[in-house]
């Protein structure tokens, strides 16, 4: 009877929430009011704070629906971000967010001190205040008809760069709380378990996930696709949460690494209900958990730090984006589009509350300086050009005259900056070298984790041999071998390409080319040694007996010969995959309003026609990229009939099938160009 009653009351817990929530919803987009806030303000109203006998009977139950709030926010988030976004955005970006971020770390922590908080209090506050809200800034500038304006360009790129900071901040932050203290080496160690995390799980994930995604795809079934997606999310932030990160980190890559398959847009399609239902719990158990009292007692940090978020982030951003190369115009209004703070404040103030590493006020303080920030961001972005007008007016001439010549020269270098093909080689070839040992270090680390984890298959080993150690040591090196062989070229070719760079060509030919032995070989044993003593220290704690680790060297080294070219190919195909998947381009859905619209006019000249594949056909079994239809003659395939499934603008890895039903779009040159692809001759 008692498993009946907490059955009902989490029900009717999540009824309660769900019921005010869709009341919320209509009410803010009737008034148009971020949704977020109506969220939190409902929250606070139907909670334990306000009300002598609260609606939700059970908050701890509403706060474990709130946890998966935020996995699929952040799953979302990373969805929405892709790693071609990365080389798109430019060198600015990365700019201006370390710098804007680093000064509104530096306030808040200074802030916190201020008040005589403790000292993660203030670590904490630095980092709610770094990070602006994606999601109310590309509402209002959607609202505001804003989205491709220059300065919005400006803002998304460093929205791209701030995400990107956030993630590593809670993965940092979670290592902190769980080890108490704040130090430098601390927090060295943590980025470089992250750094190894993030390159190892990237890497493989390229090579696996879109690939794996676009295969689960053609079953053509949302709920394949769907709970596919979901295994894969909640795995990766599981093993996130085992490695002493955050479930969000995990759940935020899991989103970017699934971003790089075909499927992207039909995945967000299915995905986006779960998102905004377990969302709004997320925004609902934040207002359960404000006290207005307590909010009352700390009005002059609210007003404080609210102030300091507004001017710091207009200053801060504005600045940072005249460094680097915008007009003051467009600087101005990117500062003021940044100045609030949003979904990842909430949850790195969630995360402190939920570690125990903060005080009870910094949660419902954080929320409360959100709403305030939040409120003020769409008047800030309708009024920006008279800010600008207002400090033109205001400036003095000679400051003025400054910012004009300063862009002009900026943006002059920027437009001139060029470096040699070999100087651009040697860049990648070192950038090839980190990634290589960043693997290298993640192979040893997951051999040291299993070692550590009861295995009895291997628990039976002789102790004379190492034990189970010898084992996960023999097949760390095993696994390495074609990281390590890869490594190897790369300094080798590193060698070469520095020596021929710093050895001046005026120098005579003998005395040149001596020059340039010595110095290649410098650098290549240099690197060697290196990578040896990083295998050494990572295998450290796996390392077999001596006479056994010689006989394994050697074993390791003989396979190594033998199959030096076979390593080489795999390791060649899975850059090559990794390649393709990153410079592939994915088609974006078509606006259908503006297709409805227009439509009338666009069907002047064009007809459909319908053609049946048969087995003779030259385009069985072939897929519609391999065939290039469009590109040679204009037409387009609009719909596949198979059977009772109708396929509706199929991608370019759709196989045709004899007796497949093809509907055909172009004008009446087009299919007559396109039947030759479809009918075999004679």
């Amino acid at each position: 009877m008692e498993h009946g009653a907490d059955k009902l009351h989490f029900l009717q817990d999540l009824a309660v929430v769900m019921i005010v929530a869709g009341l919320v919803t209509v009410l803010f987009r009737r008034f148009k009011q971020p949704v977020v806030l109506g969220y939190i303000l409902v929250g606070v109203l139907i909670g334990p704070n306000v009300l002598s006998n609260p609606l939700i009977s059970s908050q701890e139950s509403i706060q474990t629906l709130a946890e998966l709030g935020v996995v699929f926010l952040l799953f979302h988030i990373g969805l929405e971000f892709n790693f071609r976004k990365i080389r798109k955005i430019g060198s600015t970006a990365f700019i201006v967010a370390p710098l804007e971020t680093g000064l509104m770390f530096f306030l808040g922590y200074q802030i916190g001190m201020w008040f005589g908080w403790t000292n993660m209090d203030c670590v904490y506050l630095g980092a709610i205040m770094m990070i602006s809200s994606t999601t109310i800034i590309a509402k209002t500038l959607a609202e505001q008809r804003k989205t491709h304006n220059k300065f919005a360009e400006v803002i998304f790129g460093i929205l791209i760069a701030e995400d990107i900071i956030a993630i590593l901040m809670i993965a940092c932050l979670s290592g902190v709380a769980t080890s108490g203290s704040v130090s430098v080496g601390g927090i060295l160690g943590i980025a470089g378990r992250l750094a190894i995390f993030l390159v190892a799980v990237i890497v493989l994930g390229l090579l696996v996930v879109p690939r794996f995604m676009n295969f689960v795809a053609h079953f053509k079934s949302d709920e394949t696709l769907m709970i596919s997606v979901l295994g894969f999310c909640f795995g990766l932030a599981l093993l996130a949460e085992e490695l002493k990160f955050s479930v969000g980190l995990g759940a935020f890559i899991a989103g970017a690494l699934i971003s790089e398959s075909d499927e992207i847009h039909r995945i967000e399609r299915i995905m986006t209900p779960l998102r905004d239902m377990f969302s709004a719990v997320f925004f609902v158990a934040i207002g359960l958990l404000i006290d207005p009292k307590l909010i009352a007692d700390y009005t002059g940090p609210v007003v404080v730090i609210s102030l300091a978020i507004v001017l710091g982030k207009i200053v801060a951003c504005s600045f940072g984006s005249f460094v680097a190369g915008y007009d003051r115009g467009v600087a101005i209004r990117a500062g003021l589009g940044l100045s609030q703070i949003g979904e990842f404040s909430f949850i790195i103030a969630a995360l402190g509350a939920a570690l125990g590493a903060t005080s009870h006020f910094l949660y419902p303080i954080a929320v409360t300086v959100s709403a305030i920030t939040t409120l003020t961001t769409p008047y800030f972005i309708r009024y920006s050009e008279s800010f600008v007008a207002l400090h033109d007016k205001l400036a003095p001439a000679s400051l003025k005259a400054y910012q004009h010549d300063y862009t002009n020269w900026i943006q002059r270098v920027w437009h001139n900056r060029e470096q040699s093909p070999v100087q651009q080689l040697v860049r990648k070839i070192i950038f090839q070298i980190g990634i290589n040992l960043a693997l290298l270090c993640a192979v040893y680390l997951v051999a040291i984790y299993m070692n550590a984890a009861p295995l009895p298959w291997l628990e039976g080993l002789p102790p004379w041999m190492g034990g189970k150690a010898t084992a996960m040591w023999m097949g760390a090196t095993l696994i390495s071998l074609p990281i390590v062989i890869a490594a190897m070229r790369k300094l080798e070719a590193l060698s070469m390409l520095v020596s021929e760079i710093a050895t001046p060509s005026a120098t005579e030919h003998k005395q040149r080319l001596s020059s340039r032995a010595m110095l290649s070989n410098t650098i290549l044993f240099t690197g060697i040694i290196v990578i040896t003593l990083v295998i050494l220290l990572l295998s450290s704690a796996l390392l077999p007996p001596l006479k056994i680790l010689i006989a394994l060297i050697i074993f390791a080294g003989t396979v190594a010969f033998l199959l030096k070219a076979f390593f080489i190919r795999i390791y060649s195909k899975a850059q090559t995959a990794i390649r393709e998947t990153l410079a592939r381009e994915i088609a974006h859905p078509i606006d259908t309003q503006m297709l409805r619209r227009k439509l009338p006019s666009l069907l002047e000249e064009v007809e459909l026609t319908t053609i049946i594949i048969d087995e003779t056909s030259p385009a069985n079994g072939k897929k519609i990229g391999e065939l290039h239809i469009r590109s040679r003659t204009g037409a387009t395939v609009v719909v596949i009939k198979r059977g009772d499934t109708k396929m509706i603008s199929p991608g370019p890895n759709e196989v045709f099938h004899a007796d497949d039903e093809i509907l055909l779009m172009g004008t009446e040159k087009h299919l007559e160009e396109a039947e030759p692809i479809f009918n075999a001759p004679g």
